[in-house]
Parts: C-alpha cells; structure tokens; sequence
C-alpha cells in the first residue's frame, strides 16, 4: 500500500490510529499501529478526528467520509451491510447474514466483522447475538457496551 497518511490520536477511548488514503479511510484501528509504507500526517486524518469527537460527545449520528474498503467482495458486502444499520440499532449475526444474501452464514459475517478495518465508523459494534447479549469486539466488550449505550441516548464518552 502506498500513498496512505496515518496518525494515532488519543481519543476519549485510548489510542485509535487513522489511516487514509487519497480516496478515503482505509482504517481505524484500537492502539497505536504504525502502517507500513505510511507517512505520518495528522492534517491528512482531521476530518476523521473531528467527526469522531462530535460522535464520541453524542453530538454526531452518522460519519460522512470517505471510505476506500480493502477486503474480499464477501468482506465489502458485509461491511456495507454495517454501514445500514441505523445509529442506535442492533441487529443480529443471522439478520446480518441474511442482508448479505447468505442466511446461514451468520459465522462467516462474524469473521467478516473481526476483520472490519474500520472501528465505529463501519459499526460492526452494532452487531449482536441472537439471544441479545454482546458478541466480540475488537475493542472489548465493555467498549462496545458503551457505544451501544452512547448510541441510545445513555451518555457519552468523553
């Protein structure tokens, strides 16, 4: 990958690296993580940064930036199912997988949101088990309880 800007900012969650390419936002990423072949930019994630403080202070629903998705079509597919699920909604591993067109899939949407690059922004965080308890997240469980309750009104982070 060439031509990518990144920076890691210290947001009210910890650390989240943001990395971007001339189409959009390639990843947003729990911790430091320098990517390879990358330059280090923050003008070039501000954007990002900003919408994420509103979001994060309960002020913003919806992120409008660009995204460049890297992933396999069934990857793309599940990620752009994410990017429907309303802010403060959940749904299920088998809605999910039913959305992508594969009904029994629902493990295979679980691997696809492991792999989401993008955190918050592609809200794999909305995604739950049938029973409604939380499955994994990158971010932990206790973060994406958070979220899900920043998401319904229930405070903010920050």
């Amino acid at each position: 990958m060439t031509g990518l800007s990144y920076s890691v900012w210290q947001s009210p969650i910890g650390p989240l690296t943001l990395c971007g390419s001339e189409r959009g936002l390639v990843s947003l990423l729990f911790g430091r993580h320098v990517p390879k072949d990358a330059k280090e930019d923050a003008r070039a994630t501000a954007e990002c940064r900003r919408q994420l403080e509103e979001y994060f202070a309960g002020e913003r629903r919806e992120f409008d930036l660009p995204l460049d998705l890297r992933g396999t079509e069934f990857q793309l597919r599940c990620w752009r199912a994410l990017l429907k699920i309303p802010y403060g909604e959940t749904r299920t591993y088998a809605q999910q997988a039913k959305a992508v067109g594969c009904p029994r899939g629902f493990r295979a949407v679980g691997l696809a949101n492991h792999d989401n690059p993008i955190a918050i922004v592609v809200p794999c965080h909305r995604v739950i088990n049938t029973g409604g308890k939380l499955g994994g997240y990158g971010g932990g469980l206790d973060l994406k309880a958070r979220l899900l309750r920043l998401e319904r009104g229930q405070g903010t982070l920050v």
